[in-house]
């Protein structure tokens, strides 16, 4: 084991972007791997459901450029975590081809490992038929065969086991499908043998890039050093500081228990940390733990469709609409459903959103409003995008000529910001499989591919 390793992080999401001076200046720090996070389920099912992703290919291989040149010039691994955004295979085949696109435009070869971390409805349907196959949290409804047939692209979040596995190959770019957003960054320390707590820690901190500083942003680098008894992270931009408030407070970012957090097969305990800084804008964390658990358990993520939806913006300034806002739009949605009778009501959902007022929180709203124009957001959800076209047209007309007590003008209600007012969004997918599955470990169920050069000749 080395006295201390350096982990260049040079974003908070691949494609999200990031200075290039603060990226040269992780680089002149001598790093022992490039790793970035490219995925998670913050933005819902879509993604993983549609098989798109979350940033542009234009972003995305901006962002690679950087990392692939400097990383093979300097002979480190470069990783990439939940490939695409969600990890499936056809976000890690996205993600593939800019890579031989870079490849080959900079005539550079590679080695390169794809770690799959797809799960067949096969092995999930025998988990389930054996009971090991759990809800991941209050909410979450058993997962059945029904279900389970019902839903496309399935994938299981990878822990470092088979990204180690990976380092230990000499992998130059190392390709994840879906994994536990710090298993890559900490897979680096773990390899080079420096304690697990402490990797998988600085690897929750790194994984968001600088949203640990004052300012956060995830738009810029960082660098985490491990140590044997501890781990340090700094900024690489000047008009940053890391401050013992703020990396303790990321430490406390997207848990739902204030100190525990779980992850593959395992649980970090954070609850002892100390958090110190050691010098102006540098921080040195200690005494983070890792906990082992048994049986192991990773967690499966699946969606399916459901419905369609379109939907239309528009702004409305009249005082008199506004203050009786909530109730006409009431009018409007019963006076579209008597239109008609011959759709089940339980076909289509319509949602007003009146953004100014209470469009962020809804009811749960407590500010008494007091502005002078709203946003509204109308949503119709449908089992066919026909049938979901058709119901917000008819919303749209309704409600821009509807008679309103008090009304004085005839020209319209709403202000459409563009033409045509109605936006066909497409299919609407869930969260079918959101669970947890038993396995004997950390490698059983993801795949390593090892590929040379731009030539995808099995090696």
């Amino acid at each position: 084991m080395k006295d201390e390793i350096k982990i260049l992080a040079p974003c908070g999401m691949l494609g999200y972007g990031f200075p290039k001076q603060s990226f040269l200046r992780g680089i002149e720090e001598k790093p022992k791997a490039i790793v970035v996070d490219a995925g998670s389920t913050d933005g819902g099912p879509h993604k993983l459901g549609a098989g798109v992703s979350i940033v542009s290919r234009r972003a995305a291989k901006k962002d690679l450029e950087l990392m692939i040149v400097y990383g093979l010039k300097l002979k480190i691994p470069i990783i990439i975590g939940s490939a695409g955004g969600s990890g499936a295979r056809v976000h890690v085949e996205w993600t593939k081809g800019i890579v031989d696109e870079i490849l080959k435009e900079y005539n550079l070869s590679a080695k390169i490992a794809i770690i799959w971390a797809d799960v067949s409805h096969d092995l999930v349907l025998k988990a389930i038929e054996n009971k090991k196959v759990v809800p991941l949290g209050q909410g979450v409804k058993p997962l059945t065969p029904e279900l389970l047939k019902d839903t496309t692209n399935i994938v299981a979040q990878m822990g470092h086991e088979p990204i180690v596995e990976a380092l230990k190959e000499r992998a130059e770019i190392i390709i994840c499908g879906r994994a536990y957003d710090p298993a890559p960054f900490a897979a680096v320390g773990i390899y080079h043998g420096f304690d697990f707590g402490l990797a998988y820690h600085l690897g929750k901190i790194l994984e968001c890039g600088a949203l640990c500083a004052e300012p956060g942003t995830t738009k810029d680098s960082i660098l985490g050093i491990l140590k044997e008894n501890s781990f340090v992270v700094k900024t690489l931009n000047q008009h940053r500081k890391c401050r013992e408030s703020s990396v303790a407070a990321h430490t406390f970012y997207e848990k739902g228990h204030p100190y525990l957090l779980q992850g593959p097969g395992m649980v970090l305990d954070l609850g002892l940390c100390q958090f110190t800084e050691i010098t102006d804008g540098v921080v040195e964390v200690e005494k983070s733990r890792f906990i082992k658990k048994n049986p192991y358990y990773l967690k499966l993520e699946g969606a399916r469709k459901v419905a369609y939806r379109t939907f239309f913006i528009a702004g409305i300034r009249d005082p008199l609409l506004i203050s009786g806002i909530d109730e006409i739009e009431a009018l409007v949605e019963q006076q579209v459903r008597a239109y008609f009778p011959e759709i089940s009501p339980d076909d289509y959902h319509i949602n007003f959103y009146n953004y100014g007022k209470n469009g962020v929180m809804g009811n749960c709203e407590d500010e008494i409003f007091k502005g002078y124009e709203i946003g509204v957001l109308l949503d119709v959800i449908a089992n066919t995008q026909e049938l979901a076209n058709s119901i917000c047209a008819s919303v749209r007309s309704t409600f821009l000529h509807y008679g309103y007590e008090g009304r004085k003008a005839t020209a319209g209600n709403l202000a459409f910001p563009f033409a045509p007012s109605d936006v066909e969004f497409g299919p609407v997918y869930e969260f079918s499989v959101y669970h947890l599955m038993e396995v004997d470990n950390g490698r059983q169920v993801f795949n390593i591919e090892y590929l040379e050069g731009i030539n995808d000749k099995t090696i």
